[in-house]
């Protein structure tokens, strides 16, 4: 389980990298538009996306190998 845990993180933190690394003004661009948005849409996207990752997770888990 920490394995999963931890090559998730892993993989986490290699494209958030490589996304600032390869396009730092974008990802400005991005920040600034976020901040910009109601605090509603935020929190239901964030929602949403902990949703999809938990069922890839769980994918992961129950029939992964």
């Amino acid at each position: 389980m920490w394995t999963i845990i931890l090559a998730g993180l892993g993989l986490w933190f290699l494209l958030e990298g490589a996304m600032y690394a390869a396009a730092p003004d974008a990802m400005k661009k991005f920040g600034e538009w976020l901040s910009n948005m109601p605090d509603a849409s935020v929190r239901q996207s964030g929602l949403w996306s902990m949703a999809f990752g938990g069922l890839l997770l769980y994918g992961m888990l129950r029939f992964g190998g």
